[in-house]
């Protein structure tokens, strides 16, 4: 095969064996001088033989299953479907790295620091001697890496097919999935959303309503790996959410690379879709918006802002700004500028009152002055986000930011330092002491001391560890404000609310699981395909 730049911007990756590996026929006429030999049977010794493998032999769906997952919220809902289904098929998934057959490690392409995380995984990995399956943007995008070399992948839209890839993996060969999932021709939005998963949190569904997106924004890895926009039908995503709801859940996050971006392949949009959804909503059950470019977002900010008052809606919505440099901006490719950015703020502040918004920032973009750093530094003073992602750019191998003259790495350091102090010079939610407020309770804290829920602008709070709590909505009295979350008492007079939904299920408990998937399960050995849907993929043994 001849060798690739690991440069090369790759479409549609069906079959890629490296030149290491051996080919089926060649595995076949390795065989050399296999001599057969004749003996008597003991026909005592031989049924029970039959009834149990030989020892040498290896039978997948027994093995344990190590995940590790980096990366957004879209990525951890990949990482759901593809413990559920290997749950469901029999493999056991495990928290322990060590005790584990298999490890497969879902990736992401975003910055250095997770790469070179996802790498020294796979280092570990092959210096315990541990099957390896990747998953993620980052073999997706680039497969050739020589790191990647003879490893198992699988495709960000071939996550359906986990459990063929583990299986093959498992018995000692490499196989590579990473094609497209289509329809009559048209690319789909992934693999089907009624597949079963394993939540991390059972109160909170994942939905990721569409892959990919329509920027080309010059310093993203990303959208080599999930590729222009390809959007989920409305009722195929109100079905899923439905599902969720009959399964305990009470909070939902709508996530994609750009949830603004919605729907804009197959004739509709984002409010469109929403306004559906929060007619399934039960009571006492929240919809969480993802991000969204200020692009598409612009289009429909008077339904956006109705949508946000809803009830059932979180006030909250993530919009990266990147930096409020026009020439920053033109150089990103980003199809905004930064009146745009203003104008999408200022409406949705006046419209939705009290509501959160965050937003992301790069330092150090190649050709940023320090004139347009301090623009982006005043935006930040002017707006006081709550929430604020600060990155320091890293230069992503195939991306032309990365070819463009470079800001010096202790420039770049200093802007991320200087930009964080600004951020931590203000207390958002001081002035909310003394309120009180309704809360929807979801996890434990990381330090295990409280339980953690969102108001109605999805600001964090913590509160006492009552297991009657947790999945309701309470009402508690806010009496002290940290830098990113405040701390409630719970009202002495007031009721919890319980979501009129079934009861959850349990950690680690498979979700979506039917009678007809079992059965698909039980017919080891064959692949399907759902009506209509053409896969394209390729195997290496």
């Amino acid at each position: 095969m001849p060798s690739a730049s690991c440069d090369t911007l790759l479409d549609d990756i069906e079959d890629l064996v490296s030149q290491e590996d051996l080919k089926p026929q060649d595995r076949h006429f390795s065989r050399k001088h296999i001599v057969p030999k004749v003996r008597k049977r003991n026909t005592q010794k031989y049924l029970q033989e039959e009834n149990s493998p030989p020892s040498d032999s290896t039978i997948p769906g027994i093995q344990k299953i190590w995940m590790r997952t980096w990366g957004c919220s879209h990525n951890n809902s990949d990482g759901e479907y593809m413990a559920g289904q290997l749950a469901a098929y029999g493999y056991e998934i495990t928290d322990n790295a060590a005790d584990a057959d298999l490890w497969l490690l879902n990736s992401c392409t975003v910055k250095n620091p997770a790469e070179d995380h996802f790498r020294h995984s796979i280092k570990k990995a092959q210096e315990e001697n541990k099957k390896i399956v990747l998953a993620g943007c980052v073999p997706q995008a680039q497969p050739r890496q020589d790191y990647l070399k003879g490893l198992s992948i699988i495709g960000v839209q071939q996550i359906d097919r986990v459990v063929e890839v583990v299986e093959e993996t498992i018995k000692g060969h490499s196989v590579r999935l990473l094609g497209q999932k289509k329809s009559n021709g048209k690319r789909l939005g992934g693999a089907p959303l009624d597949l079963p998963k394993i939540r991390k949190n059972p109160l909170i569904e994942i939905i990721s309503i569409n892959t990919g997106c329509l920027n080309a924004c010059t310093y993203c890895k990303t959208k080599h790996a999930r590729g222009n926009l390809a959007s989920y039908p409305i009722d195929e995503l109100v079905d899923r959410a439905k599902q969720s709801f009959q399964e305990g859940v009470c909070e939902i996050w709508m996530t994609s690379e750009d949830t603004g971006a919605y729907g804009r392949d197959v004739g509709t949009s984002l409010p469109a879709l929403l306004w559906k959804l929060v007619e399934v909503v039960p009571e006492g059950a929240m919809l969480r918006l993802g991000m969204t470019n200020p692009p598409y977002i612009l289009e429909h900010l008077e339904e956006m802002a109705k949508i946000l008052n809803h009830p059932k809606v979180y006030a909250f919505l993530h919009i990266p700004v990147q930096s409020a440099s026009d020439t920053v901006l033109m150089e990103m490719k980003r199809e905004y500028c930064v009146a745009d950015f203003r104008r999408v703020v200022d409406f949705l502040k006046e419209k939705v009152p009290g509501i959160t918004l965050a937003t992301d920032i790069i330092c150090g973009f190649p050709g940023e002055t320090d004139q347009d750093f301090q623009e982006t530094v005043k935006l930040v003073e002017e707006y006081k986000f709550p929430s604020l992602f600060i990155n320091q750019f890293y230069p992503r191998p195939g991306t032309p930011a990365a070819k463009m003259p470079q800001v010096p790495a202790q420039v770049k350091k200093q802007r991320t330092r200087d930009l964080s102090r600004v951020f931590h010079s203000y207390n958002p939610y001081d002035h909310k002491i003394g309120q009180r407020q309704q809360v929807l309770v979801t996890e434990e804290s990381f330090d295990s001391k409280f339980y953690v829920a969102h108001n109605r602008f999805y600001e964090q709070v913590l509160v006492p560890k009552d297991p009657t709590f947790m999945g309701k909505m309470i009402e508690v009295d806010i009496y002290e404000a940290g830098k990113h979350f405040m701390k409630g008492q719970p009202a002495s007079d007031a009721r919890v609310y319980t979501p009129s939904i079934s009861k959850p299920l349990a950690k680690g408990e498979v979700s979506g699981l039917t009678e007809a998937l079992l059965m698909s399960f039980e017919k080891t050995g064959e692949r399907y395909n759902r009506p209509g849907e053409e896969t394209q993929a390729g195997w290496a043994s």
